[in-house]
């Protein structure tokens, strides 16, 4: 009868040498995530050897290490411990063979996971441990349970370092692998037959389960829903109650809505210094893209340290570089609404919203307010849904209900209508907007939609390669932009260089033209700007700033007409123009019925000189 004998101890050796590698190698990955050292690069070869060096020379190395004369071995020797040619040994070289498949797994699954799911938990006051437990693990769940499988069968295979530790001994040491070596020296080829086939079963089992963990990675299937929410009650309070104390702990005066921020962070591109301070009122940083817009939200919620500087919210310091404080994200009160919404796509949205809560409160509590923010947002309903059945619109409402759920001493909008159509940008605006006038508390809104900041903001600030180079009302801004690149941010498309030849007279050198202004010249005159919709089309020639203009080609929008205009002169083709005039299509039509050349008008008062 054949002796089955090293199925079991293979079984039992592979067993316990995948429970070790698993924690091992998630504790590893977790640590290498944030690993920023110089040595990163040596102790991930460290870690990572046993998976391309011979299993012999694993054996062997361990050999030297564990044995009699080995400096590990002396220390157990010493205690009276002997560990080669033993069971144990058996769990070593598997565990050591097997980790790095773990560890490689475990840290290739934490580092899909979508960074803004870290950094928001983080700010809606979730401790290190928190984030980890609650979102990390589950996130990273299918490659961790494929990491698992796929150790437990490289602990099951293992042959040579096995071989070289813990010899062959039946009974003691010999596992599958070592079994078929032996009998198919001895010639018991059925023996060794039967053991292959219990072997290739066990693989492929291993394989199907790794395959069907691997599909179901990142997808989040709802489940069956009950009515009343009852069936996510226990894991809401869990939730809410795991979160450190409340956010708003300290007393915020209620006369005190205030945000103070001075602070300094070189970066590769340019040096970022911003100086602000407002209230209560919304405002509006505008900018383009890789302005550092962004970067100066992530700098007061917390994700980002500047070099120097000062940041106080509601007369509590949250940074200060000359004292040393620098309070973690958690610890903030900061309520950020990522471009990406990140929600935490294992959670409900119930959960989601719950996730932000400060503890204390009872399920009742927890769920009156759940509603009530879902009713603020017109989501009424959908607190058993998960966040892949909803639309991009109902994700970024959900995000602003959970990041008011917190109790937030600000909110930090990060280009939320970005990933949306027009018309739902357009509807989550106006919800936007009556939401913020019943937060008590400041508000940041980063754009580079001019529209929308003009429309959601009373004040704007407008940045540029890391500083402020305006601020001030929306309205004082676009109408009397102080410099070229505010009048570029805010629309502004016709510029020409320019000159002063007197105190209100200006040389367009690429117009081709004197004009006569009435605000100001700064005494670093660099550029004359217009706005498109700003220019006339008079049926006389008598007014101030007026001539003629040929029509050098037109694009079309469902409502408006931009016509490209040459002054003095007829264009040579449709890229020889001078100037963008934006109209109605009604006034498009009457202009159609005049006769080239037609009369243009730039009104003194609409005239912007500009500094560089």
């Amino acid at each position: 009868m054949t002796d089955l004998t090293p199925i079991w101890i293979s079984l039992k050796t592979a067993t316990t040498a995948t429970i070790i590698t698993f924690f091992l190698g998630i504790m590893a990955a977790r640590w290498m995530l944030d690993y920023r050292g110089k040595a990163k690069g040596i102790i991930e070869g460290l870690l990572t050897a046993p998976l391309v060096l011979p299993p012999t020379v694993v054996g062997f190395l361990l050999l030297l290490l564990l044995g009699r004369n080995g400096f590990i071995g002396q220390i157990l020797d010493y205690f009276g411990v002997t560990v080669i040619f033993s069971w144990y040994a058996t769990v070593i070289a598997s565990t050591v063979v097997a980790f790095p498949l773990m560890y490689k797994t475990a840290l290739g699954a934490f580092e899909q996971i979508d960074s803004n799911l870290l950094a928001c938990a983080r700010t809606l006051g979730a401790t290190e441990g928190t984030v980890f437990w609650r979102i990390m693990l589950p996130l990273a769940k299918p490659g961790l349970i494929a990491g698992t499988l796929l150790a437990f069968a490289r602990a099951l295979g293992e042959f040579g370092a096995t071989l070289m530790l813990a010899g062959s001994i039946p009974g003691k040491t010999e596992t599958i692998p070592i079994a078929i070596f032996l009998a198919s020296e001895g010639g018991a080829m059925e023996r060794a037959l039967l053991l292959v086939v219990i072997m290739l079963a066990i693989s492929l089992g291993v394989i199907t389960a790794v395959n069907y963990g691997t599909k179901k990675n990142g997808v989040y299937k709802t489940k069956p829903r009950s009515k009343g929410n009852s069936r996510i009650a226990p894991t809401i309070m869990s939730i809410a109650s795991i979160k450190r104390k409340k956010i708003l702990d300290y007393p915020v005066p209620q006369d005190k809505i205030e945000l103070i921020v001075d602070i300094h962070k070189q970066l590769p591109e340019f040096s970022l210094y911003i100086a602000l301070q407002t209230d209560q009122t919304p405002l509006g940083i505008l900018g383009a893209s890789g302005a550092g817009k962004s970067l100066i939200l992530r700098c007061i919620a917390g994700l980002e340290t500047p070099d120097k500087g000062r940041i106080v919210l509601n007369g509590r310091v949250l940074f200060d570089s000359a004292k040393g404080i620098n309070l973690p994200p958690r610890d903030r009160a900061c309520g950020i609404l990522f471009q990406n919404y990140a929600l935490f796509p294992h959670l409900t949205v119930a959960k989601n919203i719950a996730f932000g809560m400060p503890s204390g409160r009872t399920y009742r509590e927890i769920k009156q307010e759940i509603e009530k923010q879902l009713i603020a947002v017109d989501l009424s309903g959908i607190g058993d849904r998960y966040p892949e059945e909803l639309s991009g619109g109902q994700q970024q409402r959900v995000a602003l209900a959970r990041a008011k759920a917190s109790e937030p001493g600000i909110l930090l909008l990060d280009e939320p209508f970005s990933a949306l159509d027009t018309y739902l940008r357009d509807k989550q605006e106006k919800l936007l907007r009556n939401n913020l006038i019943h937060y008590r508390g400041v508000t940041l809104f980063i754009t580079h939609n001019l529209e929308e900041a003009y429309r959601v903001c009373p004040n704007l600030m407008v940045v540029d390669r890391g500083r402020a180079i305006a601020s001030g009302t929306k309205q004082n801004i676009f109408e009397h932009p102080c410099n070229f690149k505010t009048a570029q941010v805010t629309g502004c498309k016709n510029f020409s260089r320019a000159v002063a030849i007197g105190e209100h007279r200006i040389k367009a050198i690429d117009w081709e033209c004197n004009l006569e202004v009435i605000e100001s010249i700064p005494p670093t005159l660099d550029y004359v700007g217009i706005r498109a919709h700003q220019l006339n089309f008079p049926a006389t020639d008598d007014g101030a700033n007026t001539f003629s203009c040929w029509l050098a080609t037109i694009s079309e929008t469902q409502h408006r007409m931009t016509l490209y205009l040459k002054l003095h002169r007829p264009a040579n083709n449709p890229e020889d123009y001078h100037l963008q005039a934006e109209v109605f299509k009604g006034k498009w039509l009457e202009l159609k019925e005049r006769t080239l050349p037609w009369t243009i008008q730039l009104e003194p008062l609409r005239i912007m000189p500009l500094e560089n």
